[in-house]
């Protein structure tokens, strides 16, 4: 008998762009009150790549370009009933999660994920710290993290730092990288992209699967203190272009090429890490 984990990667779900003639996409992640991380900021990506979104919250955050001044974790069993109602109703094609806070949100997800067969579309960006440097995942999470939802995902999008943690060592350049998304892509998911925008220089990303491929990934470094909310960005238009039915390789190279202009196209919000421009799509084709 396969394990869970092959089943929830095999068959898909239901389908919103079969069942409707619509791709739909869904958020698995916190609210961000300031509107430039989280929940906010997938839907606004969802919206601007034509794909109809949808969420399920996880946690509710008193959040600005600062900091993140307050955290409520929404109960395990409201995540799930989120996730159900969507998916039931409406359908999905492209999934992606971000932050979860506790092992026992990460559990509920999970769980549902599986029984809604829905790996083959799931962006896991294993959201741990904020862009202020707020916690944002417990530490007890990270265990149920690795071994409960990684091995569903079809791509896991770790940061450095993200990585570090997942790996449990420091990584200090791009040799330290491919190692290391090698090792996570042996936890179980189907494809990692380790993200080098950490790192000095371009922002130079690593692509590697369960098919022996390794791309990196390149684009010019934006300089810009419009960064809050870049990874949530990139998974959630990964997510989008999956649900518009690209190939995982294709997905992420789109979704590079849109995080990067809402990089350079952003206007500083706020006093601290401003939102990307996630309109950019949208305002060139109103030009």
């Amino acid at each position: 008998m396969p394990a869970p984990e092959a089943d929830a990667r095999g068959e898909r779900g239901v389908s919103a762009r079969e069942r409707w003639g619509v791709p739909s996409a869904l958020t698995i992640a916190g609210s961000d009150s300031g509107g430039g991380a989280g929940i906010q900021a997938d839907l606004k990506t969802f919206q601007a790549l034509g794909v109809y979104g949808m969420s399920a919250i996880t946690a509710l955050t008193a959040q600005n370009t600062v900091g993140v001044r307050a955290i409520v974790e929404t109960p395990p069993g409201l995540v799930a009933a989120q996730i159900d109602a969507v998916v039931d109703d409406i359908g999905v094609d492209g999934v992606k999660t971000g932050m979860l806070a506790s092992a026992a949100i990460i559990d509920a997800v999970a769980d549902r994920l599986r029984h809604w067969r829905l790996g083959a579309i799931l962006v896991v960006d294993p959201v741990m710290v904020a862009k202020s440097g707020d916690r944002l995942l417990r530490e007890d999470a990270v265990r149920a993290l690795r071994e409960r939802l990684l091995p569903l995902a079809a791509v896991v999008t770790p940061n450095l730092p993200e990585a570090e943690v997942l790996v449990g060592r420091a990584l200090r350049d791009a040799a330290d990288l491919r190692v290391a998304a090698h090792e996570i892509l042996a936890l179980g998911p189907r494809a990692v992209v380790l993200k080098g925008g950490h790192l000095p220089g371009d922002a130079t990303d690593l692509f590697v699967d369960r098919d022996g491929r390794e791309v990196r990934l390149e684009a010019r470094r934006v300089e810009t203190r419009a960064t809050h909310g870049t990874g949530c960005t990139f998974s959630a238009a990964i997510a989008a272009r999956l649900a518009l039915g690209d190939e995982l390789l294709d997905a992420v190279r789109a979704a590079k090429v849109y995080l990067t202009e809402a990089l350079r196209r952003a206007t500083p919000i706020g006093a601290g890490h401003g939102p990307v421009a996630h309109d950019w799509a949208l305002r060139r084709v109103s030009e």
